[in-house]
């Protein structure tokens, strides 16, 4: 018989993957190399006369139905190992007193054990006011993940609305990743039939087009995120991971399609365009004024997830210093083109140039 006493169990494998997830962006260079959000090409008009006070300005928002206290959600991260409970936790504190949506990393793990849900609820539990959004892949749901599967989700951190993520590209690298996607979006329209929360779809770093925004929209989900490429790379994540347990095909994958995707902001005109869905632009986001940006090219949301979890592994106090900072950046970005509140900023002038005006240009 054979000794499987070294044999790591499926938690340990889970708590090992999550805790790369976490320690791999945080300690090696997985940015995007070639290709940028193209958010440097979007040139908002500046106003001499905003006839505005900078203390009057509201950054207050509705989104899905809830009030938000600014256009921004910590996107999703993290979950299913010690790490990610400290880090959860203090994302949580973060998204209450601040007032701002949070996302969780996908909870998968959170159904193994309870010992990993916990990891996710930490978030609930400091937060318990604040829009929370849960998260399944949407492999997951190809390979037969179950609505009540999903509603288990959805309860383990009291959510608000539920993402599905898609992630073919990180899947296509992962190591230990399931590149199988046939049924994923009939999975989502009966998730969007049988959930009594919104359903919403993003991506993880590679955008999302106008034809996958299309048919998101026929299957009803409730908004889309396009989280765009020019930020974290997840196929340089796991081409690392690969080379560690020397998988030299996975990690030549991940070398060849470390920038592969859709800029930010060219898939956010792209699916502005064609689709009247609530969007969330996310996608290598690093300061307010690039908030400001995505608003007025037609986000209801701004999402970021690197900044804060680099901000929150160091501290509770660097976290809201973080937060501080890019608040404090969007609204003096609002009060140069003079917008006194969200609305308005969604209505500004911009001018676009370069590549993005290309893009644009070829509709």
């Amino acid at each position: 018989m054979p000794d499987t006493s070294e044999v790591p169990s499926d938690i340990e494998v889970i708590k090992q993957r999550k805790k790369d997830g976490i320690e791999i962006p945080l300690n090696k260079d997985v940015q995007a190399r070639t290709t940028s959000t193209y958010l440097e090409y979007v040139k908002l008009v500046h106003n001499a006369l905003p006839e505005i006070d900078y203390d009057d300005i509201d950054l207050s928002t509705t989104f899905l139905g809830h009030r938000f206290s600014a256009p921004l959600i910590i996107d999703s991260m993290t979950g299913g190992t010690d790490e990610a409970t400290v880090i959860n936790g203090r994302l949580g504190e973060l998204a209450q007193k601040y007032g701002l949506g949070m996302g969780l990393g996908s909870q998968r793990a959170g159904l193994k054990s309870e010992e990993l849900a916990a990891t996710y609820s930490i978030a609930r539990k400091n937060a318990p006011g604040a829009f929370l959004i849960a998260n399944i892949g949407g492999a997951q749901l190809a390979k037969g993940l179950t609505i009540d599967e999903a509603r288990k989700i959805v309860k383990m951190i009291g959510a608000n609305a539920l993402v599905v993520h898609l992630n073919p590209l990180q899947e296509l690298v992962q190591p230990e990743g399931e590149p199988r996607y046939r049924g994923v979006l009939d999975k989502i329209s009966e998730l969007v039939k049988s959930m009594d929360v919104p359903v919403i779809v993003k991506e993880v770093g590679a955008g999302i087009s106008r034809e996958a925004a299309i048919r998101l929209e026929m299957a009803g989900v409730s908004a889309i995120n396009v989280a765009g490429a020019g930020g974290t790379s997840w196929a340089g994540v796991e081409k690392l991971r690969a080379d560690m347990v020397k998988d030299r095909a996975k990690a030549r994958l991940g070398e060849v399609f470390w920038d592969w995707g859709i800029p930010t902001a060219a898939s956010l005109v792209q699916v502005r365009r064609a689709v009247k869905l609530p969007l969330i632009a996310s996608g290598g986001l690093r300061n307010g004024l690039e908030v400001a940006k995505c608003v007025a090219l037609g986000a209801s949301m701004a999402a970021m997830a690197y900044p804060f979890l680099k901000a929150a592994a160091k501290s509770k106090e660097a976290l809201f210093e973080f937060a501080d900072t890019v608040l404090a950046e969007l609204k003096s970005t609002m009060f140069l083109v003079g917008a006194q509140n969200v609305r308005s900023l969604a209505s500004s002038r911009y001018i676009l140039t370069g590549p993005l005006a290309e893009e644009v240009g070829r509709g």
